[in-house]
């Protein structure tokens, strides 16, 4: 997986600057909320309850997108699909730290990356199919990458918690 919107999927990747955009209405949080809750919302259903047609729900809606604000996926479960790893790497870099993040961003088995303050640099979560793929993503792709330093793994047995209908503020 890449970044970014691409030919392979709508990867978001999300930039480092978080200031919040004052340009969203009472309408857009509306929109982003209602698909929070249930993403095939048809427009038809978000114009109804937001009071526009559902050619305006729709425009709205494109819009958000092409502002990186909104992404419609489908969420699964990765240990219900067939990879039986996931892992969490933290890692501590010996470099530029967004470059770094840039990198491990472009292995196609990470799923995840942040930047932060605490005893690791970067958090990447990674997926695989089994225990040797795992193996093989870590060191053989994660630990290979400029600027990587040390890294520690935790490796997942379930997921009990995964949210997405924070809302908007």
């Amino acid at each position: 997986m890449g970044n970014g919107m691409d030919s392979e999927g709508p990867d978001m990747t999300i930039n480092a600057d978080h200031t919040r955009d004052d340009k969203l209405d009472t309408t857009d949080r509306a929109l982003i909320t209602a698909l929070q809750g249930d993403g095939r919302l048809g427009y038809a259903e978000l114009g109804d309850l937001v009071g526009l047609t559902p050619g305006g729900a729709r425009r709205r809606v494109v819009r958000l997108q092409e502002r990186g604000i909104l992404q419609i996926v489908g969420v699964t479960d990765p240990l219900k699909l067939g990879y039986q790893q996931m892992a969490m790497l933290g890692i501590e870099v010996t470099g530029d730290v967004a470059e770094t993040a840039a990198a491990l961003g472009e292995i196609e088995n990470v799923v995840y990356v942040v930047t932060g303050a605490g005893s690791f640099d970067i958090l990447v979560e990674v997926i695989a199919e089994d225990s040797d793929a795992l193996f093989d993503v870590i060191t053989r792709q994660v630990r290979r990458v400029p600027g990587v330093g040390r890294t520690e793994t935790f490796t997942y047995y379930a997921i009990h918690t995964h949210r997405f209908g924070w809302g908007t503020r």
